[in-house]
């Protein structure tokens, strides 16, 4: 499973640096990570009560979305935090597999607190709970059920990892970031470190979003993978896609310190022919005329990539290297 995207190997190059630390933690990542936060108590607070798929789907639904807007930022903090926020993709279904084994054995780990934690990566988090909130085959529980209780600690346990990362982004990772350079800043010798980190992060969501969003339910020509596609039980396989691609524009400004003509370009191009998408889960990729939709939207979305090398990671003193899997 490929719970990162590539990260670039990036070069100096002879050119000013013109990235904007600051107002990429000021301006996006910090207001996502509390967002994310408080969107995550919200769930938390109303599964105490109530547990049943029609109390707790829309307070999901803005927990996802929450984290679509800074589920790129897979540096420092949110590295290790996505695997067990953002169990995706899934190939195999193992998240699916280890609830159906849970509920079965009516595991205890299930239902204590302390001891949710040391549960599968896979049966945690956001896409867990969407399984018992939107699957057919889990969420006709009754309320005071074995899997009621389940979602219960589940949104509990995502509410603590949210804010732990919210924390460890405010009170260590930003402030590292911010004094790149500095005497006694271990983590990143200089500010070129710094930029580089968060443009790599930055282009990594725009590779994850063509290669994985996109590509998953894609899969290949003679076998396309429609129950592959993010959150398609939810039917928000697009709505992901297009917040991801909002906040994305949103870092990319940051970070360059102003906006950039040929980058606002590439994003508007790829907003503009996600409008062609008519199902909103992306289920329809095994029909020829859906299939060229989502083929001609993730050319779109590559070109952003594209562009951002070209127009933000130049103006910054930064170029790709020959292998993207090695580090930044």
């Amino acid at each position: 499973m490929r719970l990162a995207p590539a990260v670039l190997a990036l070069t100096l190059v002879a050119a000013p640096a013109l990235a904007d630390v600051d107002a990429v933690l000021d301006d996006h990542v910090l207001p996502g990570t509390a967002a994310f936060a408080q969107a995550t108590q919200a769930l938390d607070d109303q599964a105490i009560d109530f547990c049943q798929p029609q109390d707790l789907a829309p307070l999901w639904n803005s927990a996802m979305d929450a984290w679509v807007r800074i589920g790129h930022l897979r540096l420092g903090p949110g590295e290790q935090a996505a695997l067990t926020i953002a169990f995706w993709p899934d190939e195999r279904s193992a998240g699916r597999r280890t609830l159906a084994r849970m509920i079965a054995a009516q595991d205890p780990m299930g239902v204590h607190i302390d001891e949710f934690p040391q549960v599968s990566a896979a049966a945690r988090g956001l896409y867990a709970l969407e399984t018992l909130l939107y699957d057919p085959d889990f969420n006709d529980y009754e309320p005071d059920s074995y899997s009621c209780t389940l979602v219960s600690v589940m949104a509990h346990d995502l509410a603590a990892q949210a804010a732990a990362l919210d924390e460890a982004w405010r009170e260590k990772f930003a402030p590292e970031l911010r004094t790149a350079g500095q005497p006694g800043n271990a983590t990143f010798l200089s500010m070129a470190e710094a930029e580089r980190a968060l443009f790599t992060a930055l282009h990594g969501g725009v590779e994850f979003d063509a290669d994985q969003r996109l590509g998953q339910p894609m899969g290949t020509e003679d076998r396309p993978r429609p129950q592959r596609a993010e959150n398609w039980r939810s039917g928000r396989s697009l709505r992901n896609l297009t917040l991801s691609l909002e906040s994305l524009h949103g870092m990319a400004t940051a970070l360059a310190g102003q906006p950039v003509d040929a980058v606002d370009s590439a994003f508007d191009a790829a907003a503009y022919f996600s409008l062609a998408i008519t199902d909103p889960a992306f289920q329809d990729v095994s029909d020829p005329q859906g299939r060229l939709h989502l083929e001609s939207l993730q050319g779109r979305v590559r070109t952003i990539g594209e562009e951002l090398i070209s127009e933000i990671g130049t103006s910054m003193g930064i170029a790709p290297g020959f292998n993207a899997l090695d580090g930044d």
